[in-house]
């Protein structure tokens, strides 16, 4: 029986095993709440809190001859992802998994101004998330290339689905940047993420990197409008870019002010994938 191991079963990684237990795998589930623990563990998947923050408390299942999902975000602060190099101490040298596949994100690319971006573009992330993010992939390559075990990496970009839209934001009327200077940013749906994790563990191999997108880019502001609109809401007020610099949160801000392009042919082509929503629109009317 394949056996699976999903270290941050939340969004995406609870649709993962779904998948996978459709599959007849064993899946074990590793999840930082005794809350979310006993979910799991109610829906018939082996389950258990771990504080991953804490090296010393890090307790982990055998994973040897199993696939290792790590879909944990890094912790805020600094360009280190200590989380990710916490759980890679506690694995060791030994019971090491046949594949590991760790869920990054396209912040690891410079900002090109609204420009295309393969996997073969530069990693030289401006902001600390995009930073801690690249650590990660290096930590993980690095264990790869010192046990043996194949890494593959998913450079993933903004995540929607049920339950995942701007509701907060469109309901409270937060501006937007004025359509004219939105630049293109690229998006995923969180059912056809779990499908390319599926993938990945089937068709990739050690040291691939993969752009995960819906390879449909639309403006941010494009797209909090059609949630609007799909969600019944009005749609949000619009600023240039001087006054979004004064009334947006930093976040946000660092939001509308990337821009790229992500070109997801290489995951198409080498995982042998076919996104059930291809662009946003097909993809909101399954999630209102």
């Amino acid at each position: 029986m394949q056996r699976i191991v999903i270290a941050g079963c939340g969004y995406i990684g609870h649709r993962v095993a779904k998948l996978w237990r459709e599959r007849g795998a064993e899946v074990c589930c590793l999840v930082r709440s005794q809350d979310k623990a006993a979910t799991l563990a109610g829906e018939g998947y082996s389950a258990s809190a771990v504080s991953f923050d804490d090296s010393t408390a890090i307790s982990l299942p055998e994973m040897a001859g199993a696939v290792l999902y790590y879909l944990i975000p890094p912790p805020g602060g600094g360009v280190v992802d200590t989380r990710a190099r916490n759980f890679i101490q506690s694995m060791g040298n030994s019971s090491s998994p046949s594949k590991i596949v760790y869920m990054s994100a396209t912040s690891v690319y410079s900002e090109t101004g609204g420009g295309i971006v393969t996997e073969e573009s530069p990693a030289e992330p401006h902001s600390a998330m995009g930073k801690r993010r690249l650590d990660a992939e290096q930590a993980f390559l690095a264990q790869g290339g010192a046990t043996g075990t194949p890494v593959v990496i998913l450079r993933v970009s903004g995540i929607y689905g049920p339950g995942r839209l701007p509701l907060m934001q469109i309901s409270q009327g937060q501006p937007l940047l004025c359509e004219g200077e939105s630049g293109p940013s690229n998006r995923i749906h969180a059912d056809d993420l779990a499908a390319v994790c599926l993938a990945a563990a089937d068709h990739g191999e050690g040291g691939d990197i993969y752009n995960i997108s819906d390879g449909h880019p639309t403006s941010m502001t494009s797209y909090f409008n059609a949630c609007a609109d799909q969600l019944g809401y009005p749609r949000q007020p619009q600023v240039s870019m001087e006054e979004a610099r004064r009334v947006m949160s930093p976040l946000m801000l660092s939001y509308v002010t990337e821009s790229r392009v992500v070109d997801n042919s290489r995951a198409l082509e080498r995982l042998n994938i076919m996104l059930k929503y291809p662009t946003v629109l097909a993809g909101l009317h399954n999630c209102v």
